[in-house]
């Protein structure tokens, strides 16, 4: 990026020179005239290295992004304003530890015989390095999925105790929207691709779509946890879908995956590996396609804002903060969409699975 400022200010500078002083000079030697163009292009342009040097070394935005994004064990809502989340540490010599991670707030992040590591992502680590601790801090990650939870719980069960007082009556308001997504995904996201079955699966995709929605959306809010943005959650995630897929698995998928239908005996040898690093390739896409995508959108949004302090200008900060808002709708739009494609290709998954047709492609 500096480097592209640095030629876009080296151009405007030589084409200025060349308007101001070439005119006012015009009888001096040309070659006179050429050595001062060459001279003032050569100081604006050490001017503006300087500056930029300046401005990287006052602001920089990598270190900026990595700490919106990462996890962290406490909540920072803006700037001055942290909420400090319990540090839950335990080890066979001291046993169970609780205290506050506004602890660590001093010149060392030493406390206690403990010191917090800022890096890509905060780990606490003890001073006495032969020391062996397991770390079950509430850290902003861990924070924003209780909370995520409880708002699920909190919707989910004042829309049943509204069904549940109004038996027979036209849902309104609230219900009436929720009740057209859970149709949505009912009818045709897991019905269709589940099959006859799909009632004892609804409840558990169900549950996924609503909570990657609603971390998704979270995630854009300010002074937000990147949760979905966190590849041990979008992992996590992965790794229910393929435990329910092969809990559920009937013979027909196992026995697919060493005699797929109607390959030569020669080719299985290269089949059967196939098929089998593939059943570890859906949860791995699935994975790594919720984290990268709500990832990618943080650090564009993050990008764009770090500008208007790379730029030191007032100018600049609304034509990024409306080109900002623009990309927020979008990211809405992209939290559904990633909440859905989730959900739809678990569907397909579990359908493939329990698909009772001997010749069923198994989600190839």
């Amino acid at each position: 990026m500096y480097t592209y400022l640095r030629l876009f200010f080296t151009t405007a500078l030589v084409v200025a020179t060349c308007l101001f002083n070439i005119p006012a000079r015009a009888e001096e030697p040309t070659q006179h005239t050429a050595e001062k163009v060459v001279e003032g292009i050569n100081d604006q342009e050490h001017k503006i290295e300087h500056k930029l040097e300046e401005s990287e070394a006052k602001f920089n935005i990598g270190e900026m992004i990595m700490h919106h994004i990462a996890d962290s064990h406490e909540w920072e809502m803006t700037h001055g304003v942290v909420i400090p989340l319990p540090v839950i540490l335990y080890s066979a010599d001291r046993g169970l530890e609780v205290f506050s991670s506004s602890n660590f707030h001093n010149d060392h992040h030493e406390y206690n015989g403990y010191h917090l590591v800022h890096g890509d992502s905060e780990q606490i680590v003890p001073v006495d390095e032969s020391r062996v601790i397991y770390d079950f801090s509430i850290t902003k990650n861990v924070a924003s999925m209780l909370l995520s939870a409880v708002i699920l719980i909190l919707v989910f069960t004042s829309i049943a105790s509204w069904y549940k007082n109004n038996k027979g009556k036209a849902p309104k308001g609230f219900q009436s929207a929720m009740e057209v997504i859970i149709l949505f995904i009912r009818d045709d996201v897991v019905k269709p691709n589940v099959g006859p079955k799909y009632e004892k699966y609804l409840p558990y995709l169900l549950t996924l779509f609503f909570f990657i929605l609603i971390n998704n959306i979270l995630g854009l809010l300010p002074g937000s946890a990147n949760l979905t943005g966190n590849i041990a959650v979008t992992m996590t995630l992965a790794l229910l879908t393929f435990i329910v897929v092969h809990l559920n698995a009937n013979g027909n998928y196992y026995k697919h995956l060493v005699r797929p239908t109607g390959v030569p005996l020669p080719l299985l040898i290269i089949m059967i590996p196939v098929e089998i690093v593939g059943v570890f390739m859906k949860p791995f896409s699935l994975m790594v396609r919720l984290f990268a995508n709500m990832t990618a959108g943080h650090i564009i949004l993050l990008s764009l804002f770090g500008l208007i302090f790379i730029f030191q200008s007032f100018a600049i900060a609304p034509v990024i903060s409306l080109f900002a808002l623009f990309l927020n709708f979008i990211e809405i739009m992209v939290a559904f969409i990633q909440a859905f494609i989730f959900t739809l290709l678990s569907s397909m998954y579990i359908g493939s699975a329990i698909e009772e047709h001997s010749h069923a492609d198994h989600g190839h």
